[in-house]
């Protein structure tokens, strides 16, 4: 018998100064059982950095043609694509093809830089690529907080990331790789 995915549910709460967007989100996670309370957690985190009143969780891992998260437009064209992790470069030049902005979030310390080295000249002719590295001590403490029902908050002002939930609070930077 397979593995089902597991259900988290997160009230997120974003005060976004830098984009001026303060809103509250109820948010089903369906971890899939190859997945990391780490990973689930950046894509918790990737979705308060860019949250929108469209953006939505994608089958992301199960469905090797969806990103992460996205945003459409009423005319379902794509306008942000979030890929979570260390992608693969056909993968991203097909992202960058297919949507207005893409937008990836990577951790995990050295193993996120040797990626990147790898592929940033495969990617340099994309104008409209972003990527994030996070800290991976940060991330891992992000893991520690991921819970079946959890309320967690995020704020943003002038670029610096601060994030709590009931089981504690931290500061978060975000390196902006390119």
């Amino acid at each position: 018998m397979a593995l089902r995915a597991t259900i988290y549910k997160a009230e997120l709460n974003v005060a976004d100064s830098d984009r001026h967007y303060y809103e509250s989100h109820a948010l089903t996670l369906a971890r899939h059982p190859s997945e990391t309370d780490e990973r689930m957690m950046v894509r918790l985190l990737a979705f308060a950095l860019n949250a929108h009143e469209d953006l939505v969780f994608t089958k992301g891992i199960s469905d090797a043609d969806e990103p992460d998260l996205w945003r459409k437009d009423l005319t379902g064209a794509i306008d942000l694509w979030i890929e979570v992790g260390q992608p693969d470069e056909r993968r991203i030049l097909k992202a960058c093809g297919r949507a207005t902005e893409v937008v990836i979030y990577c951790y995990g310390g050295h193993t996120s830089k040797i990626w990147w080295d790898s592929v940033q000249n495969k990617l340099a002719r994309t104008r409209n690529l972003k990527v994030v590295c996070l800290p991976s001590e940060q991330t891992k403490v992000l893991a520690t907080w991921a819970a079946r029902t959890m309320t967690v908050h995020v704020n943003i002002q002038d670029s610096e990331i601060f994030v709590s939930c009931d089981q504690g609070q931290m500061s978060l930077e975000q390196q902006i790789w390119r």
